[in-house]
């Protein structure tokens, strides 16, 4: 993609499972030329990951999960306990204007590979280190999974039903979080280096990204030091703003100002309960939420789902079905908007994934590169970095 926005960039990721491939991929996306490093034996664990798709062309089979990361780049295998391969690697390196990894805190300074070492060859290199706590601190050398990262910010306690157990989200948003903040912090870290010709060290933790998106319960907390509580769909300082059940599923409506309230009790044939002193203004509704969310359940249980859906449509009240993924990946919406493309496995398979999701202009994404085999393009990349003019 010679007219993508980072045609130019040269990238080498140290990337394994979601965080680190996930920077990879949206740089790979816009243009770079990200190269994965990988151990020979076996690669990225990802490859491992249901679903493994069989092919047409007696490859085995192939991880649909890694496919999804992966996507527009090369792939090198280099044995990191062999001293010559480490060297080429280092080479490598020497060539490279962003490095991403997400190996344990310490791993690559121990080979020699760390910005450290590297920066004083490389000056010009923006080195970014995603891991679960950080490079500093007590927990640096924790061990970390997108549920125990979700679980030590908070996020986990203000997930889930006020009368349930704590709950995780359903995506990963530790590990993803992290990596779209690792993605711009690398890209205003490049555009540093075009100014000043002086690189930069990027430590990107899952703790810190997670807080950072948590801004209303840190404030919340801060301006009334109470610690904010589960309230399943609910929202803390709104109402009504969460799911309802239709008589045929589940749907969620968010009322969320006083002339939406307006129009939403209209819609309902409860217009009372815009005068009633318990809901009159934003404030009270969202503390007298559960009085109010027990008048509007048997309401709703009565109709259809589409019939509520339409009705609060029509006066542009925000609404939506709680759709599964089946759902949304089929809706209308989601094919007028590009989002997904048909990739080819290295056997031969063939899938679906939804593309870069933003819209830019002058840039059309495109697949450019099917997700790599293991190593697929050691050689290839060798050749192409290290050549001498």
């Amino acid at each position: 993609m010679t007219d993508a926005p980072l045609s130019k960039l040269r990238v080498l990721e140290f990337g394994q499972i979601a965080a680190g491939p996930f920077v990879g991929m949206l740089l790979a996306d816009l243009g770079a030329d990200v190269v994965k490093i990988e151990r020979p034996d076996g690669g990225d664990g990802m490859r491992d990951w249901p679903p493994l798709m069989a092919g047409t062309e007696g490859e085995g089979r192939f991880s649909g999960n890694f496919a999804s990361l992966n996507r527009n780049k090369r792939s090198v295998a280099v044995n990191l306990k062999n001293a010559s391969d480490v060297a080429r690697l280092r080479e490598l390196c020497m060539q490279a204007d962003v490095i991403v990894e997400n190996f344990r805190a310490g791993v690559l300074e121990r080979l020699g590979l760390g910005y450290k070492a590297l920066s004083q060859t490389n000056p010009r290199l923006v080195y970014c280190s995603v891991s679960g706590y950080g490079q500093v601190g007590p927990y640096a050398q924790k061990g970390a999974f997108d549920v125990t990262v979700q679980a030590m910010s908070g996020m986990m306690s203000v997930t889930g039903d006020s009368d349930g157990e704590p709950v995780k989200c359903g995506v990963p948003v530790g590990d993803f979080t992290a990596g779209l903040y690792a993605a711009y912090s690398i890209l205003a870290a490049v555009r540093r280096v075009d100014q000043s010709g002086r690189g930069a060290f990027i430590d990107c933790s899952m703790l810190g990204s997670l807080l950072g998106i948590s801004a209303l319960q840190t404030s919340e907390y801060f301006g009334t030091r109470i610690t904010p509580k589960r309230l399943g769909s609910a929202h803390p300082r709104n109402a009504p703003y969460q799911g309802f059940d239709a008589a045929d599923g589940p749907f969620v409506v968010a009322a969320g100002n006083q002339e939406l309230w307006r129009k939403f009790c209209e819609v309902l044939g409860l217009i009372h309960l815009f005068d009633d002193p318990r809901f009159r203004t934003q404030e009270l509704r969202a503390r007298n939420q559960k009085a109010l969310a027990g008048i509007l359940r048997p309401v709703f249980i009565g109709g259809s789902r589409a019939d509520w859906l339409k009705d609060l449509d029509r006066q542009g009240i925000p609404c939506a079905p709680v759709n599964g993924f089946d759902d949304i990946l089929a809706d209308p919406h989601v094919s007028s908007m590009g989002l997904l493309h048909d990739m080819k496995l290295p056997n031969g398979a063939e899938t679906k994934t939804v593309g870069f999701p933003i819209a830019i202009s002058d840039f059309s994404f495109k697949i450019g590169r099917s997700p790599p085999a293991l190593g697929e393009h050691t050689e290839e990349v060798l050749h192409q970095w290290l050549e001498k003019p």
